[in-house]
């Protein structure tokens, strides 16, 4: 009691804070900015709380007016009306959440701290609401499914899903049960996820010398130079954590004790025994959630997952990774060995280690195909690519990109573009952030600062951003992109694409985390056909298109490291699966864990999984727990889906209104497999991704 009342109080401040600030709050305001941007030049950090707690507070009120409804329970009144709710709270939430993302600080942790609890508690008492779940009852079983659209179907089965897999049925005492654990939960993911983030931004190593340069290309010495200046190291050169930084070291430093250093440092996050370490962190999130999905009537927390999935179950997820992981296994011996035979004909007195992969790697693609990333990445300046990006979707659906130099933005490397379709017509903002910098998270994302919608024929026009962390430009050259880059680039795009181009009433869809992959993979198939590239891939000094002959390289080195490529990653793929198909609460060692899980599918040592189990954000502080799966099963339909261009034209005009249509448009308002086979005309086969793996 003595705790609520403390809490009621510290609410009724804050209330206070809020009307008193609310005039120089922009939050509190229409946006007079072209297309209802957000204002980022004008928003503040103090600005975040007040409005986050006013977004609570609406949409509470919003609830509450549905669940009090004197009226009979409809489609109308109930379902389509809680969609709507806590526009306002969405407002703020995209703005904070997505530029604490891009550039955390001390007071926006220390907002998502505060606000956390908040929004997890207000979360559970609109989907433990007794009330408001018998009107969603009510019209679940009285509706009149025939009068209502496929997608208001979809909607109303996915609310009422959503009401009974987050406790609605559960009793008092369960339901008490459950908010406590979605309050640890809530906590110890953001933890987990700032750990990471803090790891990745404060490790560095300074070198002192020449010597420590050794093998490395003067652009990769360039940019670690403009760090170490960066910094406060002029004259020296500086390596982190950052992949446009650490991986052209390994690739090509000759100094073997700091490859070793580098890649210890960069898989050792989150595993160093103080107070960043997350061990028991992560085995409080796997244990909290079988007790989560035990309470909800799972036997795990993948089993709680997958129900929604397209793969169903984990059966499902296993039969698939293990179909592929015995021909991926037998490519990476392969290469290991290959590479061994390197290391003693040079007469290396050690086996291959981790730290060694990428270099010997890099040594064989130089030998066998005389290709390297100094060879490709001067055709590949990140604003030609981007314009490649553009070029490959206007040529498939007519829509056009301008820059916009006259929108607010966040941070200096951000830019803006207007999307448009082929008659002019608007159909929303794209923003650009490509490079890495203090208190960016580390990785790729897309993301909406407002998301498509037509609500009552109210056509709201998506704001979306592609995050990432790209090799940034130095004082010699512009951005220079390894290949692996590119297509990250043309992958998020496809993410972009998809929630510029859908065409839904409701945001509140039914989208399978196995399905969402699906458009952003697809369009990496563009970035690598030779036709593309002739137009993009243009030297940044001369102007002139890829040579040929360097395009005949890049195809018959296509099948190179692949087998690394795929255990690494189906490798990191079983460890999710084993972690969160556990149905027994345990004190588990995270690391015995993660030997065992590797063991039992005989991980090679040479490799180490993409993602250890302490720095593995995917699983345990991002929305991928039981999915990290879904980029292979996604790789499927991808595979399967640009099959079909192949076969005909890669701008098939025909085939990309289909794809636009069902697979951008309608993805999330019916069933997924239903959409691919609509655009397709038949289930997907796996043998196109095992042909462009080179398994098959």
């Amino acid at each position: 009691m003595k705790r609520y009342l403390q809490l009621i109080i510290i609410l009724m401040g804050m209330g206070q804070m809020i009307y008193s600030n609310q005039d120089k709050n922009p939050f509190f305001h229409d946006w007079d900015t072209p297309f209802q941007v957000p204002p980022f030049d004008i928003i503040e950090d103090s600005h975040y709380m007040p409005a986050l707690l006013k977004g609570v507070e609406m949409e509470k009120a919003e609830t509450l007016s549905i669940r009090d409804n004197a009226k009979k329970p409809t489609f109308d009144n109930t379902i389509a009306a809680l969609e709507a709710t806590g526009q306002f709270l969405n407002r703020v939430t995209n703005v904070f959440y997505n530029l604490r993302s891009s550039g955390a600080n001390e007071e926006m942790d220390r907002i998502a701290r505060e606000f956390d609890p908040i929004s997890t508690k207000h979360r559970d008492d609109i989907l433990l609401d007794e009330v408001l779940f018998n009107r969603i009852k009510s019209v679940y079983e009285t509706a009149d499914r025939n009068q209502l659209s496929i997608e208001q179907n979809t909607l109303l089965d996915k609310t009422y899903g959503d009401f009974i897999r987050n406790g609605a049925k559960l009793n008092e005492q369960e339901k008490g049960e459950l908010r406590e654990i979605n309050k640890q939960l809530s906590l110890l993911t953001l933890e987990f996820g700032q750990n990471i983030r803090n790891e990745n931004n404060l490790w560095e190593l300074v070198l002192e010398s020449e010597s420590d340069l050794i093998g490395l290309p003067e652009s990769v010495k360039e940019a670690a130079a403009d760090l170490a200046e960066e910094s406060g190291h002029a004259g020296k050169w500086i390596v982190t954590l950052d992949k446009p930084s650490w991986i052209p070291f390994l690739q090509y430093s000759e100094r073997r004790d700091l490859r070793k250093i580098i890649l210890n440092a960069y898989i050792n996050r989150g595993d160093n025994n103080d107070e960043r370490d997350n061990k028991e962190r992560l085995t409080k999130i796997v244990n909290l959630r079988i007790k989560r999905a035990n309470l909800l009537g799972f036997e795990s927390h993948a089993d709680y997952v997958l129900e929604r999935s397209m793969a169903k179950n984990s059966d499902n997820v296993y039969d698939l990774l293990n179909r592929l992981w015995g021909p991926a296994l037998r490519r990476a011996k392969a290469e290991a060995k290959e590479f061994q035979d390197v290391i003693d004909r040079e007469g290396g007195d050690f086996k291959l280690q981790p730290w060694d992969w990428w270099y010997y790697a890099e040594q064989v693609r130089k030998e066998k195909y005389d290709l390297d990333d100094t060879l490709l990445r001067p055709y590949f300046e990140i604003n030609n690519v981007l314009e490649g990006a553009f070029s490959v979707a206007t040529k498939l659906y007519g829509i056009t990109f301008k820059e916009r130099t006259d929108l607010p933005i966040y941070h200096e490397d951000v830019k803006a573009y207007e999307v448009k379709e082929a008659n002019g017509n608007h159909i929303g903002i794209f923003f650009t952030d490509y490079h890495p910098r203090t208190g960016k998270q580390v990785g790729a994302w897309s993301s909406t600062f407002r998301s498509q919608s037509n609500r009552n024929e109210n056509w709201i026009n998506p704001i979306v951003v592609n995050v990432c962390n790209f090799s940034p430009p130095t004082d010699d050259s512009p951005a220079l992109l390894r290949f692996r880059e590119v297509e990250t680039l043309f992958h998020e795009f496809g993410h972009a694409l998809h929630s510029l181009l859908r065409t839904r009433i409701y945001t509140n869809q039914l989208m399978p985390r196995d399905f969402v992959e699906l458009p952003s993979q697809i369009m990496e198939n563009w970035a690598g056909e030779p036709a593309v590239m002739k137009e993009y891939a243009r030297h940044y000094k001369t102007g002139e298109s890829i040579p040929d002959e360097l395009i005949e390289k890049m195809e018959n080195a296509r099948y190179h490291n692949q087998g690394f490529t795929a255990v690494e990653y189906l490798a990191a793929s079983f460890l999710d699966m084993d972690w969160h198909t556990l149905t027994e609460i345990k004190d588990l060692d995270p690391q015995k864990f993660e030997d065992a899980s590797l063991a039992k599918i005989n991980l090679i040592p040479e490799i180490i999984t993409r993602y250890r189990s302490p720095y593995f954000n995917h699983i345990f502080s991002w929305s991928y727990s039981s999915g990290y799966y879904s980029y292979i099963w996604a790789e499927v339909l991808d595979a399967d889906a640009f099959q079909a261009f192949k076969e005909t034209d890669i701008y098939n005009q025909e085939l990309a209104g289909k794809f636009r249509k069902y697979v951008l448009g309608l993805s999330g308002s019916q069933d997924a497999m239903g959409l691919y086979r609509k655009f397709r005309g038949k289930d997907p086969d796996i043998q196109p991704l095992l042909e462009r793996r080179g398994l098959n």
